[in-house]
């Protein structure tokens, strides 16, 4: 059964726009544009969902936005004025869109000395203003999630769920890689009820990860780490389970499939405000690189939202620390030697005040 993205809170919407400009006038900026359809909609409400037109946002230091769109029924609760320009002449898209959008976004910037960008804006058509990338200091902005964005995000969960019941019933000896995907792509865009904004990434058995191989059958005696990321009108889960092909795993994969569980529950335990993310990816790999011979050569996790990996990262080239509002992706893993290739499992969590919420809850069982 289909579901409906539930939408975002007006309120939350505003309150985001006003940390922004908090940020704006203590770092002397006299507004910001964004470009980046996922980001508008957090800021203001509105989705946009045709990928091949873009969609600009001015969020005014000293108040008020305005929304830069072809269209002409935008529902946009947050934004305080729509610009409407066009996209298309007879139905043929004109050769510069972007350009199309900076000519009716300019005339809005008359005045302005510096603004922030992200990095989907084209800087070369802004005229007037300095650009200042804010890309990063935006994701610290806006990694505390409000209660809204993690209803669209455990929204996401529920139909990366549903992909994952589908190709467990599909798999076995035989099927081919491209089919998988395919298949528990279908049954996500089912689930949510609409085009994805987001799809991946990981679809390749007897490997540690990758993209569906076109003509690769998965053999029996191998494991298929499916690590996929559901996006719904911007807001991303980024969830991985690991699968014996043929539902028997070895004695070998059983008991590596055990150790990351088992560390998985121990990482659990240091999910708490004030944590260092550098100490929990240090105790993970402490726990299981070389374990047995087998390898654990990627990060920890990372927050997830509007991009696939924000901050704050588990990873040992940043020094974040976890704190209450973020969500996260936590991704222990063993690769190698007999596994054919390895195991990965991945749940995502809310960190509360007093710890987490885990938000994912399909079994992480091999078969």
């Amino acid at each position: 059964m289909s579901g409906k993205p539930p939408l975002l809170d007006p309120a939350h919407c505003l309150a985001r726009q006003d940390r922004l400009r908090h940020h704006l006038a203590a770092n002397d900026l006299d507004g910001a544009v964004f470009f980046d359809r996922h980001y508008i909609h957090g800021l203001t409400g509105y989705w946009h969902g045709q990928p091949l037109t873009p969609v600009a946002l001015l969020v005014k230091s000293d108040g008020g936005s305005v929304l830069v769109t072809h269209d002409e029924a935008a529902k946009a609760p947050a934004a305080g004025e729509i610009a409407i320009y066009t996209s298309n002449d007879f139905c043929t898209l004109r050769p510069n869109l972007s350009a199309e959008v900076a000519s009716v976004l300019n005339p809005f910037l008359r005045g302005f000395k510096r603004i922030g960008t992200e990095q989907q804006v084209p800087s070369a058509l802004i005229d007037g203003p300095v650009c200042r990338d804010i890309s990063r200091d935006y994701q610290y902005l806006r990694r505390r999630k409000d209660a809204d964005e993690v209803a669209a995000l455990v929204f996401t969960v529920e139909c990366a769920d549903k992909a994952y019941a589908e190709a467990k019933q599909l798999l076995e000896p035989g099927i081919d890689e491209v089919e998988i995907m395919a298949v528990m792509l279908e049954t996500a865009t089912y689930a949510a009820g609409e085009f994805l904004s987001g799809w991946g990434q990981d679809f390749q058995s007897g490997a540690p990860g990758g993209f569906a191989r076109p003509r690769r059958a998965v053999e029996a005696g191998e494991l298929i780490p499916l690590d996929i990321g559901v996006g719904v009108r911007g807001y991303r889960c980024d969830l991985c389970r690991t699968f014996a092909v043929d539902g028997s795993p070895t004695d070998e994969q059983a008991a590596a499939h055990a150790r990351i569980v088992e560390v998985m529950k121990s990482g659990e335990s240091m999910m708490k405000p004030g944590q260092s993310c550098r100490a929990l990816f240090e105790a993970l790999k402490g726990e299981l690189d070389g374990w047995n011979g087998y390898a654990f050569f990627h990060h920890a996790g990372h927050g997830i939202g509007l991009d696939a990996h924000e901050v704050p990262r588990i990873n040992p080239a940043w020094d974040d620390v976890l704190e209450e509002g973020d969500v996260i992706a936590f991704e222990p893993g063993l690769y190698g030697g007999d596994l054919r290739a390895g195991i990965r499992l991945e749940n995502n969590y809310l960190i509360t005040a007093d710890g987490f919420r885990q938000l994912s809850h399909f079994p992480l069982d091999l078969v």
